[in-house]
């Protein structure tokens, strides 16, 4: 065993905890990283700081549409001025001369000489000029030089996924370019002679491969190439053959199935034969055997084949594991705190991530129900889902009782 061996808790089982946290400490950032055009950057993790060279906005102007002016000439309530000049957004406005104003548009730079703008509401044109009727105060409704952003502050740190506002924002400071790291390679492959494609006939005892489709999605939702090994026979030669291949040509290995202790269940010894098995049997359901370790150096995860259990041990264990790859601080799993709709009176020995739903009462309030199924095999109850309801071992929930809940939303990006 590696160093990641740890003192078993339930049953030789190890806690979620120290699973999650093992798995992320034995993540290593991806060396190597590329320059991307604004246009093609959404979904990069930036590998370095964005810093802006200019300040934002880089002069003072208008906050709306008006008249600029002296405050010290608006005195008074009423006071009758003349327009000197009219200055559009983009203009390079004149100074302005004292006892007059200057017809002024929403982003037009202020003249030099003006501290406020009047907002038009309050001004009537006159056949001389402009009534302001209104006590004018300096500084009123003016944008200042740099409010947003100084020259030289960092605007996007390191590590961050990139969003469409990060790609507006890195625009804003005129940033056409983003260094980001390279998208992780992630070899997959499914272990199951019952397996076949979509598509194909149903031939009696088979089912289709519905592991394939989740686990590609989850991956590139979080950005990743994936090398698809396909469909993997139910033999150790087999097996060991694509374990190879996946730790030559990726990042990380992941596989669905065979990660059990059946005589049909390969992946353990396959990956012991090649490597390191250094973590195995987790106190969650579903998805108890989730496997780690490392294939010719390369590191390899493997979750159980229910459809089910892939899906959440991908969203718990792989999703986190992935994310420090990249280089993310933002990898831990956000849970909030919601109010039962159900009740559950038979505590599990191991902590359970059920399939719940999150719904809001007429008076807003809101309330959590989880799908009366637990088979690991009902994939239709992941989509009747929107998050997983944390029942934590040995504890009975009544209606009414707070309970944790990750969302889905927060935990697949």
């Amino acid at each position: 065993m590696s160093e990641l061996s740890c003192t078993p808790t339930l049953q030789g089982l190890l806690s979620y905890e120290d699973a999650v946290e093992r798995l992320v400490a034995a993540a290593r950032p991806l060396s190597g990283r590329l320059s991307v055009g604004l246009r093609d950057a959404l979904g990069h993790v930036l590998a370095e700081p964005v810093v802006s060279s200019i300040d934002v906005p880089g002069w003072d102007y208008s906050a709306m549409d008006g008249y600029a002016v002296r405050a010290a000439d608006c005195a008074v309530e009423g006071v009758e001025l003349p327009v000197s000049q009219r200055v559009p957004a983009g203009a390079s406005p004149d100074r302005l001369t004292p006892g007059t104003v200057a017809r002024i548009f929403t982003g037009a730079p202020i003249p030099e000489g003006a501290d406020s703008v009047v907002m038009q509401e309050v001004c009537e044109a006159t056949e001389n000029g402009v009534r302001i009727n209104a006590q004018v105060e300096a500084d009123s409704n003016i944008r200042r030089r740099g409010e947003d952003i100084a020259a030289g502050q960092e605007v996007v740190s390191a590590g961050t996924r990139l969003s469409p506002q990060h790609l507006g924002l890195a625009a804003s400071v005129g940033v056409a370019e983003l260094a980001v790291c390279r998208r992780p390679r992630v070899a997959l492959f499914a272990s199951g002679d019952e397996l076949v494609m979509p598509g194909q006939p149903l031939a009696p005892g088979k089912i289709y491969n519905s592991n394939l489709f989740t686990a590609t999605a989850l991956l590139q939702a979080l950005g990743c190439e994936v090398i698809d090994l396909g469909i993997v026979e139910d033999t150790l030669d087999a097996t060991k053959a694509a374990l190879k291949r996946g730790a030559q040509e990726a990042d990380l290995v992941f596989a669905s199935g065979g990660v059990s202790v059946g005589e049909e269940d390969h992946v353990k010894p396959a990956v012991e034969a090649l490597g390191s098995l250094d973590m195995w049997k987790i106190a969650i359901r579903p998805g108890k055997p989730v496997a780690f370790g490392h294939v010719d150096g390369t590191p390899f995860i493997g979750s159980p084949g229910n459809p089910v259990s892939l899906f959440v041990t991908f969203l718990l264990f792989v999703r986190p594991f992935i994310l420090r790859m990249q280089g993310r601080d933002d990898w831990r799993n956000g849970s909030m705190r919601v109010k039962a709709d159900f009740d559950w009176p038979r505590p599990d020995k191991r902590r359970e991530f059920h399939r719940a739903r999150l719904t809001f009462d007429e008076a807003g309030l809101a309330r959590l129900s989880v799908h009366p199924s637990r088979s690991s095999g009902v994939l239709s109850s992941v989509t009747w889902a929107n998050g997983l309801a944390v029942i934590p071992e040995g504890q009975t929930i009544a209606r009414g009782d707070d309970v944790s809940f990750l969302p889905f939303n927060e935990l697949l990006t």
